[in-house]
C-alpha cells in the first residue's frame, strides 16, 4: 500500500495507543501464573496478536472483553504445530526461553524480516541453563526448544545486542529447577525495557535481585494479577515531533513518569528549540524554528526515525550515535533513513557509530542585504517531491509520513507496515488534519 501525504494543517488532540511492549510483558507473565489475570487497556496489533495466537497455540486461554484480556495462565501443553511469531521478534525470544517449560518440542518461525534477525546469544544463554535448544540458521531463527529441560545454574550473555534477551531469560528463571544467574558480558543498552520487564514480574509476585552485572532469580511462584498497560511513548513521539511544526499539537494517554525510555523525546524536543507543555497525562508541543542536537540513542533507538526527521527539517548539522542496532530491527533502519532523506534533498552521512543530518533549515551565507545570519521562517523547508520506501518497517513509515504531512510531496511505499504497533495511525493522522491519499 501507498500513502501520499501533502502539506498539512494540523490542529487538535490525539490520544497514544496502549504500549506494544508492556501488553507483550503482560501476556506472558500472566501466561505463567496459575489462574485468572487481567490486561487492562491491551495494544490490538500485529505484534500482540502473534503473542496472543503462540501462547494459545501452547495451552493459555485468553478471553477478550472491550478494553480487557482474561488470561488463564499455568496450562502450558505442547504445541499441535510449529509456533509462528509472524514479525514479532518480542514474540519469537520471549517464547523462546518459555517454551523450555512446554511439555514436548517446539519449533519457533517468523516472517521473513524476523526470520533475518539475531537470536543466537539468547539460545547460547538458554543452552547454559541446560536447556536443550538450537537454531537453524547460522545466528536466526528458526529456533528449537525440548520443553521440561530447564535447570538452572549461571549463565551469561551480552548486554548491548537486544534487552529482549535479558527479559527472555528473566520471565523463565523463577521457574527453573534452580535459582538463576544471568551475568552481562558487556555493557546494559535499552536499560528502559529491562525495568519494564522488572517492573512487570513485580506485578506479578516475581522478584529479582540486581547485582552489579548480574541478575539473580531465586525459584518462585507466579501470581496472578491486574496489569494495567500505559500509553506508548513510542507511537506518541511521532505527533509530538509533528506538534513541533503546528500551532499545538496535544497528545494524551501518556505519563512522563512511565520506566518507557522513548518518553525522553520531550528532551530532545526542548533542546532543539519546541514548546513543551505537560499537564496530567498528556504534553502539548507547538511549533518553533529547530536547531540540530547532538543525542546519544543507544537507551531510546526505536526514537531514531522520529529523530532524523526533525533533524532533517531542522537548521544546522544534528549528530547520533547510539545507533549500532538500528541497523538489525525489521530493517536497516540506518541505511533506510539515509536514503529516505537523502531523496528529499538532505544531506546525510552514515558512518559505522554515527549518523549526522544536515537540516534543510541551515541557513546559507547571507546575501547582499540581508543580515549576517541570513533570513529565517516559521515556515517548513523545500523539499524535493520523492517516493520513499518504508522496507515494510512501521517506524519508517510512520516517521516518513509525519515528514511528509509537514513538507508535502511525499509518498511512502509499505505505508501496510504500521499495522505491526498502530493499526490506527494513518486515520488518527488524518484526524487532526492530515492530508493523506491511501492508494492500495
Amino acid at each position: 500500500m501507498k500513502i501520499t501525504a501533502e502539506k498539512s494543517e494540523i490542529r487538535g488532540r490525539v490520544a497514544a495507543p496502549p504500549s506494544k511492549s508492556q501488553t507483550i510483558r503482560g501476556l506472558m507473565c500472566a501466561a505463567l501464573a496459575r489462574g485468572e489475570s487481567e490486561l487492562v487497556n491491551p495494544l490490538i496489533c500485529d505484534d500482540t496478536e502473534a503473542a496472543a495466537e503462540v501462547l494459545g497455540q501452547v495451552g493459555i486461554a485468553i478471553q477478550r472483553e472491550k478494553g480487557l484480556w482474561r488470561v488463564r495462565g499455568g496450562t502450558l501443553r505442547a504445541p499441535a504445530g510449529e509456533l509462528f511469531c509472524r514479525e514479532s521478534a518480542t514474540t519469537l525470544r520471549f517464547m523462546t526461553a518459555i517454551c523450555s517449560l512446554v511439555p514436548g518440542k517446539c519449533r519457533l518461525t517468523g516472517g521473513p524480516s524476523l526470520s533475518r534477525r539475531p537470536v543466537k546469544s539468547l539460545v547460547e544463554a538458554l543452552q547454559k541453563l541446560k536447556v536443550k535448544c538450537s537454531i537453524e540458521g547460522k545466528t536466526t531463527p528458526p529456533v528449537i526448544v525440548e520443553g521440561g529441560t530447564l535447570k538452572g545454574g549461571a549463565t551469561e550473555l551480552p548486554g548491548n545486542i537486544s534487552s529482549q534477551f535479558i527479559s527472555a531469560l528473566l520471565l523463565v528463571a523463577p521457574l527453573a529447577e534452580r535459582g538463576v544467574s544471568i551475568r552481562l558480558t558487556t555493557e546494559l543498552t535499552s536499560r528502559s525495557y529491562l525495568l519494564m520487564t522488572l517492573r512487570c514480574l513485580k506485578k506479578f509476585g516475581i522478584n529479582v535481585r540486581p547485582e552489579f552485572d548480574k541478575f539473580i532469580v531465586a525459584r518462585q511462584t507466579y501470581q496472578p494479577a491486574r496489569f494495567e498497560v500505559e500509553g506508548d511513548w513510542s507511537s506518541a513521539s511521532y505527533f509530538l515531533a509533528l506538534g513541533a511544526f503546528s500551532e499545538g499539537l496535544e497528545v494524551g494517554n501518556i505519563s512522563t513518569t512511565s520506566l518507557q525510555g522513548d518518553r525522553v523525546i520531550l528532551d530532545f524536543l526542548r533542546s532543539m528549540g519546541a514548546r513543551v507543555r505537560v499537564a496530567g497525562d498528556a504534553v502539548t508541543v507547538t511549533k518553533a524554528n529547530l536547531k540540530a542536537i547532538r543525542a546519544d540513542l543507544a537507551n531510546c533507538i526505536d526514537l531514531l526515525p522520529t529523530m532524523a526527521v526533525l533533524a532533517a527539517l531542522a537548521n544546522g548539522r544534528s549528530e547520533f550515535t547510539g545507533i549500532e542496532r538500528a541497523r538489525i530491527k525489521e530493517s536497516n533502519r540506518v541505511a533506510a533513513i539515509r536514503e529516505g532523506l537523502e531523496r528529499i534533498g538532505a544531506t546525510v552521512t552514515e558512518e559505522p557509530k554515527r549518523l549526522t543530518i544536515t537540516g534543510l533549515a541551515t541557513r546559507k551565507p547571507a546575501k547582499e542585504g540581508e543580515d549576517e545570519e541570513g533570513k529565517t521562517t516559521d515556515s517548513p523547508p523545500e523539499i524535493k517531491a520523492a517516493t520513499i520506501d518504508s522496507r515494510g518497517d512501521h517506524r519508517l513509515a510512520m516517521a516518513f509520513g509525519i515528514l511528509g504531512t509537514i513538507v508535502g510531496g511525499l509518498t511512502i511505499d509499505g505505508a501496510e507496515g504500521v499495522t505491526k504497533t498502530f493499526p490506527d495511525f494513518w486515520k488518527t493522522l488524518k484526524g487532526i488534519g492530515g492530508k493523506i491519499q491511501i492508494k492500495t
